[in-house]
C-alpha cells in the first residue's frame, strides 16, 4: 500500500491510476492525514450478466402496494 500527499498525486496521478488497476492500493493524504482510496472501478474483471439473480429474491405479493395514511405518517409524509 503506497500513500502520497494530495500535491504528489496531482503530479503522478498517471502512474498512480496504473498501479492501482494493476490491484495495488493507493492512499491519497492530506498532509499526514490519509482521506482517499484510489482503486480501480472494475476489480474484478467480470462482466455483469443480467438475469443472475434470478430465483434468488423473492418477496412478498404486497411489495408494492401503496403504503396505508398510518405507514406514511410513520414516516414523515404526512
Amino acid at each position: 500500500m503506497e500513500t502520497v500527499t494530495i500535491h504528489k498525486a496531482k503530479t503522478n496521478l498517471s502512474k498512480l491510476i496504473e498501479k492501482a488497476c494493476k490491484g495495488e492500493e493507493v492512499i491519497i493524504a492530506r498532509g499526514n492525514q490519509p482521506v482517499v482510496r484510489l482503486v480501480p472501478i472494475n476489480v474484478s474483471g467480470k462482466k455483469r450478466v443480467p438475469g443472475r439473480l434470478k430465483g434468488k429474491i423473492s418477496y412478498t405479493a404486497d411489495a408494492f402496494a401503496p403504503l396505508t395514511d398510518k405507514e406514511l405518517k410513520d414516516l414523515g409524509f404526512e
